[in-house]
């Protein structure tokens, strides 16, 4: 018997310690009876990323597809030999598959694994006013898919605490998709939450339990969905806030499945049966619950 190595897929990133990623793609792997595995890369700075992506190029190199988080969305763009339109119009990539030539095709996820969960809770964008707070990555997949959405949202309100980041954010989207409908504001007291139908948390504020809010919870109302991406902790003290108001909430922990679900399909070409993406999402509520 010839015993054959495991593929293997992983994540990039600076941190990625904390990523729930592996628990979702081996819960996969195993259940498929696919002999591959999933693990993680931390990768310092950019020259560990130079060093990273050029070996991936080797004919030795066992591994098949890679997952990105930050910093790096954008800095592998330049390692990329395609891109799908959507990961380019967007400028970010954060699924990579590498094929038996070594040729590595770039995707984005990110967005259409938000717009999956948005639909999962039901929410319907058309017409809607959205808040969202943060200007980087994932504000970046967000804000994007929303301008391209046929039945998107009425606009969309943006606050970052650095207003020359959102102004750059804003600009670069712009260059791909049309972003008319993205207002930049001083505040976040003039993202005007009380009218908003939907609130997104893009930042990182919310990790840590002594993280300060950056909206006024009084702004906070019934009628809107409050959607933080972070997913550990389970329950950030806006979304804590937002259920005291009686408002939606949901974290990000859908959206990293759904991004997820689409990555594989990538990576395999394979559509995941209902019974292996319940074993997965399970996988991950376990997880993100430290059990």
């Amino acid at each position: 018997m010839i015993y054959e190595p495991p593929a293997i897929y992983g994540i990039i990133g600076n941190p990625v310690a904390h990523s729930l990623s592996p628990v979702m793609h081996n819960t996969a792997f195993k259940a498929l009876k696919v002999n591959a595995v999933y693990k993680l890369f931390p990768l310092a700075d950019s020259q560990e990323l130079k060093l990273f992506m050029e070996d991936l190029k080797e004919d030795s190199n066992p591994i098949f597809g890679l997952n990105v988080t930050v910093p790096y969305k954008q800095d592998v763009l330049s390692y990329l030999d395609t891109i799908d339109p959507l990961a380019e119009k967007i400028g970010a990539v954060n699924t990579i598959v590498i094929d038996h030539q070594r040729k590595m095709h770039g995707f984005n996820t990110d967005g259409p694994g938000f717009l999956s969960h948005l639909t999962e809770l039901n929410f319907d964008l058309s017409g809607k006013r959205v808040a969202v707070l943060g200007a980087g990555g994932t504000a970046r997949a967000i804000i994007s898919v929303l301008c391209l959405f046929p039945q998107g949202p009425e606009r969309i309100t943006l606050y970052n605490r650095t207003r020359s980041h959102a102004e750059v954010l804003v600009q670069d989207i712009g260059k791909k998709i049309s972003t008319q409908k993205v207002t930049i504001v001083e505040s976040s007291e003039d993202l005007n939450i009380e009218l908003a139908d939907l609130l997104i948390n893009t930042t990182r504020v919310g990790m840590n339990p002594a993280d300060p809010l950056l909206i006024d919870p009084e702004a906070l109302h019934k009628d809107m969905l409050v959607y933080d991406v972070i997913y550990n902790p389970p329950e950030t003290k806006l979304l804590a806030q937002a259920r005291l108001k009686k408002a939606g909430t949901a974290n990000g922990l859908g959206m990293l499945f759904y991004q997820g679900v689409f990555a594989f399909w990538h990576w395999s070409e394979v559509e995941l049966d209902e019974g292996t993406k319940k074993m997965m999402r399970k996988s991950l509520e376990k997880a993100s619950h430290g059990s």
